[in-house]
């Protein structure tokens, strides 16, 4: 049991303020994936895409430091969240238009997974070197995570079923998201060696990207239907 000291208190302050802050990105996948599903399920797959994750980050804990600065992982994963934004917004689009769910209970789970432990791993270091080594601290942290993601991917979802546009903003969120990434690659970052302003733009760019992709896609398929 770890001693009860001001300095714990501050840890613990520190990674409250961690989950709140990175959350976010993980709750707009999550409410963009189960955006089509039906109530029961919606439910259902937040819980169980958020509880999975969060056991999945445990075991992920322990090599975070050393993923995020392996050459190409974070390249491919930004180009997996790119991808994954652009078939959440088509299939939310999609299901919009013709009134039919674009993918299922388990896809939308698999879409929440493989998006969060993509995303997760800034996430995972920042906790990790907060609890300094102190084990129940870091599973404090890691588990926190799931109520802070589960409300907000519920509140999301329940806003996207009311404004659909802001679907499309989450899509350019996560384009954000994945630009960041593939700019923050070792490799990348190494040979363009950008300024600030320039990888903001182009973080703006991957937004934008997403959404273009998104509605060209959208019209073909509701053309070809």
């Amino acid at each position: 049991m770890p001693e009860f000291t001001p300095q714990l208190l501050i840890d613990i302050f520190t990674i409250v303020l961690i989950d709140l802050l990175l959350a976010g990105d993980n709750a707009v996948v999550i409410a963009m994936a189960v955006k089509t599903l039906t109530p029961k399920e919606r439910k259902l797959g937040i819980g169980i895409g958020a509880a999975v994750a969060v056991v999945l980050r445990i075991g992920l804990t322990f090599f975070a430091a050393q993923l995020l600065q392996t050459p190409w992982i974070k390249l491919a994963g930004g180009v997996l969240i790119f991808w994954i934004a652009v078939k959440l917004v088509t299939d939310a689009a999609e299901d919009e238009a013709t009134g039919h769910h674009a993918h299922n209970f388990w896809s939308a789970v698999w879409y929440i997974l493989v998006a969060d432990i993509t995303m997760s791993l800034d996430n995972i270091l920042a906790v990790a070197a907060t609890s300094k080594g102190n084990f129940a601290l870091l599973l404090f942290g890691l588990g926190l995570s799931i109520p802070f993601v589960i409300f907000t991917s519920t509140l999301l979802s329940r806003v996207m079923d009311r404004f659909p546009v802001v679907v499309w903003i989450g899509a350019a969120i996560l384009g954000r998201v994945g630009a960041e990434m593939i700019m923050t690659d070792p490799v990348v970052h190494g040979a363009l060696h950008l300024s600030p302003a320039v990888e903001y733009g182009i973080q703006a760019a991957g937004a934008l990207a997403v959404v273009a992709a998104g509605k060209l896609l959208t019209r073909r398929r509701l053309g070809g239907l």
